[in-house]
Parts: structure tokens; sequence; C-alpha cells
């Protein structure tokens, strides 16, 4: 068993990766090299806004062993094909008015750590960076992260109902978007890879 990151892009992995994967912590599989075998033999899984969708589409039956397993997977970006049952379609925010972009957070979770991810909201004084709106929660999931006046979750975890969990972040890559420079990118990196590993425990302290 092992994590896996999938590679959706051109060029180099993630820089705060490059330690984890230097000591076996984590696997990099490109994309088109992808099998059933290799995600339902997974112990966790770490994708990016550059995942193809339709492509992933076609291992929901080895995604289904995965999670049945106990699999975790780290989600980030938009939904767009749902590839779990009980997953809904992305929804933008209506209106980019500054209030509409700001954040609150709903619940803790060990893969912030110290971190609020209020403080994430701004990048270089530019809100929306971190997203702009939300993936719908499925039935039993933990809103996390609120965005905007209605306060929609654009982070939240989630038990599947036959095992396995999932967290969702419906924006940028979050590792990019720690606040602090490159410590910062590489420690929220590791408490990710620690989640998916089951290494952190699911409720904060």
């Amino acid at each position: 068993m092992s994590v896996v990151f999938i590679q959706s892009h051109y060029g180099p992995m993630p820089r705060s990766f490059a330690g984890p994967v230097s000591y076996n912590r984590v696997e990099i599989v490109e994309e088109t090299d992808l099998t059933d075998d290799r995600i339902a033999s997974a112990h966790g899984l770490i994708t990016t806004m550059h995942l193809d969708q339709i492509g992933f589409l076609e291992h929901r039956a080895a995604l289904a062993e995965f999670f049945g397993g106990g699999g975790r997977l780290f989600f980030n970006g938009h939904i767009l094909k749902p590839f779990v049952d009980g997953l809904q379609t992305f929804r933008p925010v209506l209106s980019l008015k500054l209030a509409d972009l700001q954040l609150c957070r709903l619940n803790p979770h060990p893969v912030f750590g110290a971190l609020d991810p209020v403080d994430m909201a701004a990048q270089k004084g530019v809100m929306g960076f971190y997203g702009r709106g939300h993936n719908p929660m499925p039935e039993g999931a933990r809103p996390l992260t609120g965005i905007g006046v209605q306060k929609q979750p654009i982070d939240w975890d989630w038990a599947l109902p036959d095992g396995g969990m999932m967290f969702c972040h419906a924006g940028n890559d979050l590792w990019g978007l720690a606040p602090g420079g490159y410590d910062a990118e590489k420690a929220l990196t590791e408490r990710i890879i620690a989640w998916v590993n089951g290494d952190l425990e699911d409720v904060a302290a």
C-alpha cells in the first residue's frame, strides 16, 4: 500500500513533494500511466486541479474498491464529472464582490494545523485564489471552510458510507496557498500526506 500523487500536467512535480518522494512516502504516477490496479492497491490518492476527470471517471470501479478498502482521497479543484456516488458538480459564486470571496472557518481539521483558512483567502493582496465557488457536499459530509455570505462549503471532508475518506478543496491546489513562504508550503504538504496516509487524527486537537 502507498500514497500516490497523480501527476496531471507536464513539468516537474510540486516542489513541496520532492522531499516526501525522495524518502518514499509518496509515489508520483503520471495520469497517463494510471491503472485500475494502481488505484485499487493504493492506500491514499492526491489529485490536483488539473485532473482529467473524464479519464478519472473511467476508474469508477477501482475507486469504489479503493474507498471500500479504507483508502483516502485528497481532491483539489472543481468536480465536473462525479466519479463517486453522492458527489455533485461545482457551483461557482454568482458574484465576485469581496464579500462573496470571504472565507470563514466552520470546523477544524488537522490538515490545516495552526493555519486558519481565513488567512489564506488572499494571495499578494488579491482575493479569489483560494477558490471561487464550492463542490456541494454529499450527504453526511462535514463542512470545514465556508465561502461568501452564505458560507457555502469550499472545503469539506466525508466518511463515505461504504468506507474510506475524502477531503475536498474546491479551488487551486491547497499546498500552494499556504501563507508564510516555502516552509509553510512544505509543512502543509506534509500534513496532507500524513492525513491521506492515516497518520493524523480526523478530529483536530
